[in-house]
């Protein structure tokens, strides 16, 4: 695969890349690339996992190196699963983890190609290096900057937080140096923490980021772009664009906002079914967005819609422009899109579905749904 081959397929389907010139530098110097996207464990996996799942894909397609980094830790500061760390860690192995491994097997990738790491294991394979890295992001980030970096983690800057959160943005722009990503890998609302890590690289001394000669380097920012949550109506919503991100993403604390991988099918029809299409429009359309960057990501797809004769027959789509074309103009009704969609995600999730339908399996989704539904 030439670089810019390679180019295309890491940066198809990206809101943003910081830098695509420093990217092609990686390729062109043989450093072999190293990936990493972190997740909180804060819950069960929706779709908005997939959609950075597909982009792991196209980086082991690339011939990357691919980490799916479990922040344990950072997860407990954010009080997730009731901040219990054991719980957390509990739910990292026998949940997140197969789970996980069935969605990337679900899209063609190699699970046997993806790493998965824990913050506390990150951390406790060396101490030394981990203090001393995380002095030197912190020592090289002004206070007022990280306090703006707090909304990563889905909180306002302005709350009355735990000192123990104003750790977790260095945390996170540490770990990028800890685990030698030149490829750090997030949805457009994680950008703060990564131009941090982008801005410091230079001043780390304990674990910088090298290229193959031994220059020093800045970690290459991948961002995707958010999956607009089934809820959105539509409002335009002000602020930086990370902001906006984190305002209209879907979040699975709004239960009709997402659709989780465990939806049983009526459930993923009844959201699809009611979230807001406006007809002939593709703009602020949740379900037109849900269709393009996942039926259709990177540009190619197939999505097969079931019509009366009376309404036009069944037609496949096997390209966006076509489907976006139909729809603007009206030959594609919205609830016929809805109706296609929620087949498509129904089919996509039914080994996930049943990998957990089995007793032995489903205990830990019990246990989930008893933590975040209080």
């Amino acid at each position: 695969m030439t670089t810019d081959e390679k180019v295309k397929l890491i940066t198809r389907n990206l809101q943003e890349i910081l830098t695509e010139e420093e990217l092609r530098h990686l390729i062109d110097s043989e450093t072999p690339l190293k990936h990493y996207i972190g997740y909180e464990v804060s819950g069960k996996l929706h779709i908005g996992h997939l959609f950075g799942f597909l982009k792991i894909k196209d980086l082991i397609d690339a011939g990357a190196e691919t980490t799916i980094f479990l922040a344990d830790l950072h997860s407990a500061i954010n009080d997730k699963l009731d901040g219990n760390l054991d719980t957390i860690q509990r739910v990292s192995r026998e949940y997140f983890i197969p789970a996980a491994k069935i969605l990337l097997q679900s899209i063609g990738a190699d699970p046997n190609k993806v790493r998965f790491v824990t913050t506390s294991e990150l951390y406790t394979s060396d101490p030394d290096k981990t203090w001393q890295t995380f002095l030197s992001v912190a020592k090289n980030t002004t206070l007022a900057r990280n306090l703006r970096s707090i909304t990563i983690m889905g909180r306002e800057n302005t709350e009355d937080l735990d000192s123990a959160k104003l750790m977790y943005p260095i945390m996170q722009a540490t770990d990028i140096f800890l685990l030698q990503a030149n490829i750090a890998h997030a949805g457009l609302d994680q950008r703060k923490v990564h131009v941090i890590a982008r801005d410091v690289a230079y001043q780390i001394k304990t674990s910088p980021l090298k290229d193959s000669r031994g220059t020093p380097i800045k970690p290459v920012a991948i961002h995707h772009p958010i999956l607009l949550g089934l809820d959105y109506k539509g409002e335009i919503v002000a602020g930086e664009s990370d902001e906006i991100a984190m305002k209209t993403k879907m979040s699975k604390s709004k239960a009709d906002s997402a659709v989780s991988v465990h939806d049983d099918p009526a459930e993923i029809k009844r959201k699809v079914m009611s979230a807001y299409a406006p007809p002939n429009e593709l703009e602020n359309n949740p379900i037109i967005n849900w269709v393009q960057n996942l039926i259709f990501y990177g540009g190619s797809g197939n999505l097969k819609v079931d019509r009366a004769e009376q309404h036009g027959g069944t037609i496949i789509y096997d390209s966006w422009e076509k489907l976006a074309g139909d729809y603007t103009s009206g030959i594609l009704h919205p609830m016929d899109l809805k109706s296609a969609l929620a087949e498509w995600l129904i089919n996509l999730l039914e080994p996930v579905r049943t990998y957990f339908e089995n007793p032995d399996k489903k205990s830990i989704l019990d246990e989930i749904e008893r933590l975040t539904i209080r």
